[in-house]
């Protein structure tokens, strides 16, 4: 079947020799979707509740195999002398950490000194973040501050330390969860004077991307739901992304974080447009939330990364360490999703998983994950792991069937926007999906959707395409699987309910609770 694109998708030419983009067609991309976006009338009235404006904001990157080797030299530019490393327990087993270290002994200024932190938690709590923020404020308080702070590891580990440097370098007047966002906390921010100590992020797995985004997210446990802490300042200064600290990634580290990176350029290129946000333009360019809505920056790197994932995900998974084209690809995927969605927002896969990773089912914890020594019993109470990649997965063909559905959005032109990107997501997957199955010669009477089906259900022509790449990654299909049930719906429900600055960027709105309750029952079996 021929190949075709809506005008206001973005084209990333890649070639086998490497990353290559054609700057015309980004810069054709980014005037056609910008045309593309439904506008009010009265859109350049700085008083208006609509916002004609988009940003860009993320960390600067630096992006190849052995790159990790670089970040003594990077201290050596600040002359950084105080360090702070934090670093997943698993990881400092690991060749990532003897380069790190290798590299600071090497080039650091002489008479550096490098305090490690390695109580990590996977899939961090309000605990676990408190208890790293006092380890952080007490070396201050005892040795002064800090240079540099380095987070070598996964999302939990990246979002560990962006809290810990918040909360130490500007303890908050009145609890911790002053800087958590509403409704849980007050989501007060950082102070207007506030320099955070610089942070360099090494990302080891290809998944959050959070190397690039002003976000921080953790589990609850008073509340048993997921938040997160979300500024700009947040974000790591340096970005260093290294193909070769993904050599030895479990595969089911690999499968579930390649999926959240997919999930993230999904989310965020199919978002309510920018100019269509709830709460319109603010009164400063300061107050524009980080998560905008779909927009035309946004767009170009969430595109990319779509591709990217749809191409080389499952050949990520089938050989991590032996296929390196692939885990390149993956690798530099999850900064790109994460310089869409950390622009753009995720919507109702992001806002549903909180819900779904805190209130764990029968001890339930995703394989190939290891527990930690106090973790080997779970029970009932909250215990057990969903990874977070599993728990935005397990949920997506729900709300893309809910957010693709023709004739559920009031006005026309928004209705035929929603629409035409989830038709655009559809086809991105099914291509890559028969891209593949040609290659290895695969007979099989599954084929690609025909254009008609994709225009006329978007919605559910995507749903099936993530449903078909699920199982060929051997991914657990419906909250059935984990566990949950018809009785857990109403918990899910009203624990995503506070999830607000997700669940507004929904393009099919309102969702409330029972729009949830239909989300969750349909999720439960896929």
């Amino acid at each position: 079947p021929s190949r075709r694109r809506n005008n206001n998708a973005a084209t990333i030419e890649i070639t086998r020799r490497g990353f290559v983009s054609s700057t015309t067609a980004l810069h054709q991309t980014a005037r056609a979707a910008a045309q593309s976006v439904p506008q009010s009338s009265s859109s350049s009235d700085p008083s208006s509740s609509s916002d004609p404006i988009c940003e860009l904001a993320s960390s600067a990157l630096r992006f190849g195999p052995s790159s990790t080797s670089e970040i003594g030299h990077d201290l050596n530019h600040r002359n950084a002398r105080r360090i702070l490393l934090f670093v997943d327990p698993h990881v400092r087993q690991l060749a990532p950490y003897t380069t790190v270290m290798s590299s600071i002994e090497r080039h650091a200024p002489s008479g550096h000194t490098v305090d490690v932190y390695d109580e990590i938690r996977v899939e961090p709590n309000n605990l676990s973040f408190q208890h790293a923020i006092s380890y952080m404020s007490n070396q201050i308080s005892t040795h002064g501050p800090y240079d540099v702070v380095i987070a070598l590891g996964g999302g939990s580990t990246i979002d560990t330390a962006k809290a810990a440097n918040l909360y130490a370098n500007y303890p908050p007047s009145g609890d911790f969860y002053d800087y958590v966002n509403p409704p849980l906390g007050k989501g007060l921010p950082v102070p207007a004077d506030g320099k955070l100590t610089p942070l360099i992020a090494v990302p080891t797995t290809a998944g959050t991307g959070s190397e690039t985004t002003g976000v921080a997210i953790f589990d609850d446990v008073p509340t048993r739901s997921k938040t997160g802490i979300a500024h700009r300042s947040l974000r790591p200064t340096l970005g260093i992304v290294d193909p070769d600290n993904m050599k030895h990634l479990p595969p089911s580290v690999a499968r579930y974080s390649g999926m959240d990176v997919l999930c993230h350029a999904l989310e965020s290129y199919t978002a309510i447009p920018y100019a269509s946000r709830p709460g319109g333009r603010p009164p400063s360019p300061t107050a524009r939330p980080a998560y905008q809505g779909s927009n035309p920056i946004s767009d170009i790197w969430s595109l990319h990364a779509l591709r990217e994932c749809a191409a080389y995900l499952p050949r990520f998974v089938r050989d991590v360490e032996g296929d390196a084209e692939a885990r390149s690809r993956m690798c530099l995927a999850a900064s790109s999703a994460g310089m869409g969605f950390g622009n753009a927002g995720v919507h109702l896969c992001h806002g549903m998983s909180y819900a779904v990773a805190s209130q764990v089912r029968g001890g339930y914890w995703t394989e190939g994950y290891p527990k930690p020594p106090n973790e080997e019993t779970n029970d009932d109470d909250g215990h057990g792991l969903v990874s977070h990649g599993l728990s935005v997965t397990i949920n997506a063909p729900s709300v893309f069937r809910f957010t693709g559905t023709p004739g559920t959005i009031d006005d026309p032109i928004a209705e035929k926007y929603s629409q035409d990107r989830h038709a655009e997501c559809a086809r991105i997957l099914a291509e890559a999906r028969l891209s593949s199955m040609a290659a290895a010669a695969t007979t099989t009477t599954t084929i690609i959707p025909s254009e008609k089906a994709t225009r006329d259900q978007p919605g559910e022509a995507l749903a099936d395409e993530l449903l078909e790449l699920m199982t060929l990654l051997q991914i657990p299909v419906g909250l059935r699987s984990l566990g949950y049930d018809e009785s857990n719906v109403e918990d899910l429900a009203r624990g995503t309910l506070p999830q607000h600055r997700v669940t507004k960027l929904s393009p099919r709105q309102p969702v409330e609770l029972e729009e949830l309750r239909g989300l969750f029952t349909s999720a439960l079996d896929g």
